[in-house]
């Protein structure tokens, strides 16, 4: 299928071309070009992932100053499991990339709508999309907010008004939570259809758009309202643009596919399953190709497969491709073997990604799996229920399913995914608690205990040695954890020492400033970096110093922080464990 209104120049674009004609329009317009951050956040546990291409911006749309300005532009790895179950339709994917730009305090909605629309339609520096195919929906207004003309007013310029659709808050208005920036958003969908839809009432866009006949292809959230306990306060002094814009979506647009995986991001690895499948069918084999790009890129950023957290999502992804492998009847490890085909799209684009660590990963992967099914029929044949095996022995339902009709036995698969529902249900609450933070909460305690991770990496390098550094970390209202690189477990003194040391520099009271420089000169100073983490040529440094200047700490941090250490508190160790080989974690409090 290919859309009207397209010129054959842009038909042919491909994946890697559509991403930098999109970083190129808004570095011509003033935007700073970051480089895309870990798909696991720093110092942000409000999720197990990057979800969106704001969330590495947080401290800054609160209003820290970015040392790159205050215009920026990026293409940010994204991965999402909340709508898993739907891999395998035209446009449900776990990893995305999401295109963006951001006005920190300078322009606004005039300004962010002209160049939404002419990077979608313009033909010399944009994707030359039919602008007579475009749908827009803006904010109706309610109670918290007016009706957002001013976005009406600026889309009229480039769309006809009767194909600009007011809509409620669950549909157009934007909020992290009960407090915080939020904003009415517009959103732009395009008509996908063979022929075109033409004019449509307010009840048949609904109705297209039900259909799946339009399709979301940007947003941009206009941050200009204050929330607090849930209501709308006030207006922010200052007014942030976050827009987004998926890049397999507009690929998908701007190639003329009727579905996400016959773009050039997926055909080479779909070719390859169909070509080794002796019983294909589309839904399974979009299955593969997906959940392997995805556990490619979370390799790629240092995850590996595990019980918890992160390392649990990787795992299920990787079994569920697995799964669907083997019911594509493919060969014994196609997946870790056919991956290559990915790293080989993106290594220019990601050059981090290195084909023999993540095969092996996966591979290995693969081998435990398939002794978790042998020891998962073990248990089928003693009569274990579905709920069990999934749970404990991590058996699929669909092979228990599968292997139940062999014997003429019947699963009740409802009952199942009632069980289901209420446990995921229970582990999404746990994570939630365990997971406080982020956008919304940039509150007292967790600016006090992210500037105390701070003080406990540097005393950690005084007891234990400057070769120690950071290999990850995650801060809630309750505590403090940081992963570090140490061979063994640490003595009872020098856990003392480095609590005592840390005390020692909260009591003296040192100030904590911030300062931008270019990241070759911080790199010489000897600031500390996120270990796996890209960095542009300006960065922000946060140093805690003592009177005479001298710097307790130097680290690569966008903040927030407390402005002395005296408003700290007391710093207390609560554990200091292994989680891997060469990885310690301490765990500690402030009272």
């Amino acid at each position: 299928m290919a859309f009207c209104g397209l010129s054959d120049k842009v038909l042919i674009m491909n994946s890697n071309e559509i991403r930098q004609r999109f970083l190129d329009f808004f570095a011509k317009r003033g935007h700073a070009i970051l480089p895309s951050a870990s798909l696991v956040p720093k110092n942000d546990p409000s999720v197990l992932f990057n979800t969106a291409g704001m969330q590495p911006l947080v401290p800054y749309l609160m209003g820290e100053s970015h040392p790159q300005g205050n215009r920026l532009v990026s293409a940010q790895k994204c991965v999402r499991t909340g709508d898993i179950d739907d891999v395998g339709d035209s446009r449900h994917l776990t990893f995305f990339e999401m295109l963006g730009n951001w006005s920190l305090g300078d322009y606004f909605k005039e300004d962010a709508i002209k160049w939404s629309f002419e990077f979608l339609t313009s033909k010399e520096e944009g994707l030359g999309l039919d602008p007579s195919r475009l749908y827009i929906t803006v904010f109706e207004g309610d109670d918290n907010a007016p009706r957002d003309m001013e976005a009406v007013e600026s889309w009229k310029q480039y769309i006809p008004e009767h194909r600009i659709y007011f809509l409620p808050a669950k549909n157009n208005w934007w909020s992290p939570g009960d407090n915080g920036p939020c904003g009415p958003d517009t959103e732009m969908f395009y008509d996908v259809t063979p022929h075109g839809l033409g004019d449509l009432s307010h009840e048949q866009y609904v109705e297209a758009d039900d259909r799946g006949d339009l399709v979301e292809i940007w947003n941009d959230v206009f941050m200009q309202y204050e929330k607090k306990d849930g209501v709308v306060i006030g207006k922010l002094a200052q007014k942030n643009v976050d827009t987004g814009s998926g890049l397999e979506r507009i690929t998908m647009m701007v190639q003329g596919k009727s579905n996400v995986f016959e773009t050039d991001l997926f055909a080479p690895f779909m070719s390859a399953i169909k070509l080794a499948s002796t019983d294909y069918n589309e839904r399974s084999a979009r299955i593969v190709a997906d959940h392997a790009r995805s556990a490619m890129f979370l390799i790629g950023d240092g995850v590996t497969p595990s019980n918890k957290d992160q390392g649990y999502v990787l795992r299920r992804l990787i079994r569920r491709a697995v799964m669907q492998a083997r019911n594509l009847k493919l060969p014994t490890r196609f997946v870790s073997n056919t991956v290559t085909d990915y790293v080989d799209l993106y290594k220019n684009v990601y050059s981090d990604l290195d084909i023999l660590v993540i095969s092996k990963v996966i591979s290995d992967e693969e081998d435990k799996f398939q002794k978790t099914l042998e020891s998962g029929l073990k248990e089928f044949e003693k009569g274990t229920d579905a709920f069990t095996l999934a749970t404990t022995y991590g058996f699929p339902i669909e092979l228990t399913v599968e292997l139940a009709q062999e014997k003429q036995q019947e699963i009740d698969v409802a009952g199942f995914h009632e069980q289901m529902k209420a446990h995921q249900e229970a582990s999404r609450k746990g994570a939630e608690q365990k997971f406080k933070g982020g956008l919304a909460n940039t509150s007292e305690i967790t600016v006090k205990l992210h500037t105390a991770h701070h003080l406990l990496l540097a005393a950690l390098q005084k007891v234990l040695g400057p070769e120690v550094h950071q290999r990850g970390s995650n801060i809630t209202e309750e505590r403090l954890r940081i992963d570090f690189n140490f061979d063994r477990k640490m003595t009872d003194e020098e856990k003392k020492a480095v609590e005592d040391q840390v005390n020692e520099w909260i009591k003296a009271d040192h100030q904590v400033c911030r300062r931008e420089m270019p990241r070759d000169e911080a790199e010489k100073i000897g600031a500390e970096m996120e270990f796996g983490t890209k960095y542009p040529d300006t960065v922000s440094v946060y140093f805690i110093e003592d009177k005479e200047g001298n710097a307790v700490s130097k680290e690569f941090c966008g903040g927030p922080h407390v402005e002395h250490t005296g408003d700290l508190g007391t710093f207390k160790i609560q554990k200091e464990e292994a989680v891997a080989a060469g990885v310690r974690r301490i765990k500690a409090t402030l009272s």
